[in-house]
């Protein structure tokens, strides 16, 4: 793969696409109940920005000869070198993913799902940012409930 300059004004439709397509996993994940739906469609939505900058910046080379295929963390990191320490993360976490996705409850914590919300979230506007758009507004509410407490006039003393 080689990298191309980009510019916002002739971003491919299909950079375009894939955005939207990862807004939309990021909003299944931040509206879900279940922490391991969470926890995918967070990942979901990593891999569709993924696809959305590689889309925009690489350009299949010609090999001198057959080479195994790279998944999409990989090539990001090529493409993107700085970004990779985004792939690294989010291919340590596919594992997860597809465990979550093969319906292990044990899986994922909810604490890991909420985690990859926010991550997946910010990860969707570095690329918004790197491809010269404006990153979007952060996806709120995330599932993480703050711990209740009780107004101190509300508490019994003695």
């Amino acid at each position: 793969m080689t990298h191309t300059p980009h510019h916002a004004h002739v971003l491919p439709a299909t950079t375009h696409s894939y955005l939207a397509r990862a807004a939309e996993s990021l909003s299944e994940a931040v509206t879900s109940t279940e922490a391991t739906t969470r926890y995918a469609c967070a990942h979901v939505s990593a891999l569709r920005a993924a696809a959305a900058l590689l889309a925009a910046r690489a350009r299949p080379a010609v090999p001198p000869r057959r080479k195994p295929q790279k998944n999409a963390w990989v090539l990001l990191a090529e493409v993107a070198p700085e970004l990779s320490e985004w792939a690294a993360f989010f291919a340590a976490g596919a594992g997860k993913r597809a465990a979550a996705e093969a319906g292990s409850r044990r899986a994922v914590t909810e604490r890991e799902a909420d985690d990859l919300v926010r991550d997946a979230d910010r990860f969707l506007a570095v690329v918004e940012e790197a491809l010269g758009l404006v990153a979007h507004a952060p996806t709120l509410p995330y599932r993480v409930q703050p711990a209740s407490v009780t107004p101190l006039r509300a508490r019994r003393v003695g």
